[in-house]
């Protein structure tokens, strides 16, 4: 029993410095009604060269998505011109530099910038993304989000990258 000991307090050491170099966000489908059905939930991970964000994600329809980390801790709805938006009050892309500019992930533009997730034909989302210029206390009080359609991270031909509407989204703690 004693040679356990030592044994149980390293697992509980890792156990806590992992738990503190990570948070899980949990990701619910959104329309014009609000949030809807969870779809899964995001894990962040700081790591040497960035956050690594390892979705764990079902029921999306295939194909690739934009992905973001947005300003506001919130996927309520919010009008715009006459009509009710799906997770506008989340705000726009998470842009502390004031760039204004939508970019790669790994260039200039919005800190929020994320590679595209791509989800499978079963509808499943778990290939991880890295995010080589955020760190993990840059996600406090945010939302993630993905939107509809792709992200070519330019606005061009369609701003920010033509992700389209807002389909997912979930509030970082």
């Amino acid at each position: 029993m004693k040679n356990w000991i030592p044994a149980l307090a390293l697992l509980a050491i890792t156990h806590s410095a992992m738990a503190e170099g990570s948070l899980a966000v949990p990701m619910n489908m959104v329309d014009e009604n609000g949030v809807g059905a969870s779809v899964g939930n995001v894990v962040a991970t700081e790591s040497k060269y960035g956050v690594v964000l390892t979705p764990a994600l079902t029921g999306l329809p295939p194909g690739l998505h934009g992905f973001h980390v947005h300003e506001n801790p919130s996927c309520a709805t919010k009008e715009k011109d006459g009509k009710k938006v799906p997770a506008l009050a989340a705000g726009g892309h998470y842009d502390p530099q004031k760039t204004a500019q939508h970019g790669t992930p790994w260039g200039e533009g919005h800190l929020g910038d994320l590679p595209a997730l791509f989800v499978d034909a079963q509808g499943r989302a778990n290939q991880p993304v890295l995010a080589p210029r955020l760190k993990l206390s840059d996600l406090a009080s945010r939302s993630l989000m993905v939107h509809a359609g792709g992200d070519n991270h330019a606005d061009h031909p369609a701003p920010l990258g033509g992700g389209g509407l807002r389909m997912v989204c979930g509030v970082t703690p």
